[in-house]
């Protein structure tokens, strides 16, 4: 399989994570995709993902597979261990929930205060830019973390008591967050203590180097 992506991108973490935790690394050749060149808005790379975004999955068969939630997915039928979408239905449905209220509380308000209140991905790219959207969803953003604050208050983990494709969406946000100067606020006490013990799991630890090439021993 081939994964196209950003090696420091917060979207494209979200895969390598979980290739990490599912052991998969080997299964996957890892292609770069320029963001600051502007390659995945290119013909040629929305051939392979009508969006435009990254990361995307290319399967064996010609396949391409956009969204990471759709890979997690994938990637979990593949190899079912350990289980980062749920087992049983109520898992599958607390999860699903928790990765996308990270999405919209957190990590796609970040991306868009990157696009339009910063200088984003520069102006070969960012075509068009709304500072005062942007610093808007900036504030959203901040409301999100006080919320998954309350949430890890009395869990330990995002979507219950394992760590699954939520958490992971949340770390996504978190490397997002850092990456435009939007700390955790002091008084997320919680949220700052679980994304400190994340940053130390190997998956999220090495998300970065794990697209460097594998030697043959």
């Amino acid at each position: 399989m081939k994964i196209y992506d950003w090696p420091t991108g917060p979207y494209p973490a979200r895969v390598r994570i979980a290739l990490a935790e599912k052991n998969l690394r080997s299964h996957v050749q890892f292609v770069l995709v320029d963001l600051y060149k502007g390659e995945h808005k290119q013909p040629e790379f929305l051939a392979k993902n009508y969006s435009g975004t990254l990361p995307v999955l290319e399967l064996d068969d010609g396949t391409f597979i956009g969204e990471c939630t759709a890979i997690t997915e994938y990637l979990d039928a593949l190899d079912g261990a350990p289980m980062l979408t749920g087992r049983t239905p109520r898992e599958k449905g607390m999860i699903h929930m928790m990765s996308k209220r990270a999405e919209l509380e957190l990590l796609d308000p970040i991306s868009v205060y990157f696009h339009h209140a910063t200088p984003g991905l520069g102006p070969h790219v960012e075509i068009y830019q709304n500072p005062e959207w942007g610093f808007r969803q900036r504030d959203k953003a901040l409301r999100g973390m006080h919320y998954f604050d309350g949430i890890l208050k009395g869990q330990p983990f995002v979507a219950g008591e394992a760590f699954t494709m939520a958490d992971i969406t949340l770390i996504g946000g978190l490397i997002f967050a850092g990456l435009v100067n939007v700390p955790v606020p002091v008084e997320c006490e919680a949220l700052f203590a679980w994304y400190a013990g994340m940053q130390e799991r190997p998956s999220v630890k090495n998300r970065i180097t794990m697209s460097e090439p594998i030697w043959a021993s």
